[in-house]
């Protein structure tokens, strides 16, 4: 799944993304968006390991886009350049990054610091954008419906109708994610990548000495800015890329002596993963403990052709136990010996945690 990271200028937006990937980062290009790809914290996968000791543990991952911000002109600052518009519409997700932190020799490119001003001055930029790909669609739709045979003339009418109904709300400052629309409206939003369908997560950067306050100022944040598809985090993108360049073990210890918590990265890749409307289904072995991200909603023979498709077209059946039920028997000989592992069928919907052995014959 790829996250695009976007932000007005020195906001910290790089700094959070190069801190969320321990400087892991790569470069797709001389002058493209860094990339990154991050584990999605688990701790169910610790807990599987001591249990079968397998050769390797593998977490699901979120991999970030972070796209280079443009300089201020004579419009203003900007959050998004214009030619990195088809890089975040090709993302499933986007993560804003809105400066919350005072610094005297980083000036900020308006003048002063006011995350809520700049996240809605951000969401403003994915909203005119949509709204010009939608002005462009219709006039195009338009022109086919002067030229179209009658047969298709009602399905050229409703689309218009489609368009412009979402353009409107758009021009009241509505984002696409938050506006209910009618489920014919899903292909077309699928066509058109706009970015204010996509979720989104906000997330402030906030001064070292406001982690304290992190769970007070995420309170207001989710008041001010929560919305349909939509989840906010505060994290110090400064405090965050200093604690990754320690070790687990004394990392853990600073965080333990300044109150500071989890790590905001790991929130943040965990809220991510929820926007996206994600779960994890479990296998474990001998040979390897695996969480693998799949969409709330898939069934047992599409969860199968994620792990390989060979799986998928030769399934017999899936045999899963919840999470919580295989920790309380200690192993899967318990868990069959204490009927909490069962078998289910092509169409039985995934649930979170799920811990999965898929009988196939190919």
């Amino acid at each position: 799944m790829a996250v695009g990271i976007f932000g007005l200028p020195q906001a910290g937006k790089t700094t959070i993304f190069n801190a969320a990937t321990r400087g892991a980062a790569g470069r797709s290009g001389r002058a493209g968006p860094n990339l990154g790809v991050v584990k999605v914290p688990d701790a169910r996968l610790g807990v599987l390991a001591e249990m079968d000791h397998p050769k390797r543990i593998v977490h699901a991952e979120i991999e970030y886009l972070d796209v280079p911000a443009p300089a201020g002109g004579a419009e203003g600052p900007k959050g998004i350049s214009a030619e990195y518009l088809n890089v975040l519409g090709g993302c499933e997700a986007l993560l804003m990054v809105a400066r919350a932190f005072s610094d005297p020799a980083v000036a900020h490119v308006t003048g002063s610091v006011d995350p809520y001003r700049d996240a809605a001055s951000l969401e403003l930029e994915l909203i005119l954008s949509d709204i010009g790909v939608l002005e462009r669609r219709e006039e195009r739709v338009e022109s086919q419906l002067r030229t179209a045979k009658t047969l298709d003339r009602d399905g050229l009418r409703k689309e218009i109708a489609l368009l412009a109904s979402i353009r409107e709300s758009l021009e009241a400052e509505v984002p696409v994610r938050a506006q209910a629309l009618p489920k014919e409206a899903a292909p077309f939003l699928r066509n058109f990548a706009l970015l204010s369908a996509k979720p989104l997560m906000i997330v402030f950067n906030i001064d070292e000495d406001d982690v304290g306050r992190t769970a007070e100022i995420e309170a207001e944040m989710a008041e001010r800015l929560g919305r349909p598809n939509a989840a906010t985090a505060a994290v110090s993108g400064k405090l965050e890329t200093e604690l990754a360049e320690m070790s687990p073990e004394d990392e853990a210890e600073f965080r333990e002596s300044l109150g500071a918590g989890e790590p905001g990265l790991d929130r943040t890749a965990v809220l991510c993963y929820g926007v996206l409307g994600l779960i994890a289904f479990l296998t474990t072995g001998p040979d390897e403990t695996r969480a693998w991200a799949i969409r709330d909603g898939t069934t047992a023979l599409e969860a199968a052709g994620k792990i390989h498709t060979d799986i998928q077209r030769g399934f017999i059946r899936a045999e899963v136990v919840a999470y919580d039920d295989l920790v309380r028997a200690g192993g899967l000989p318990e868990a069959r010996k204490q009927a909490t592992l069962r078998s289910e069928g092509k169409g039985y919907v995934m649930r979170d945690g799920d811990v999965v052995n898929f009988l196939f014959n190919v």
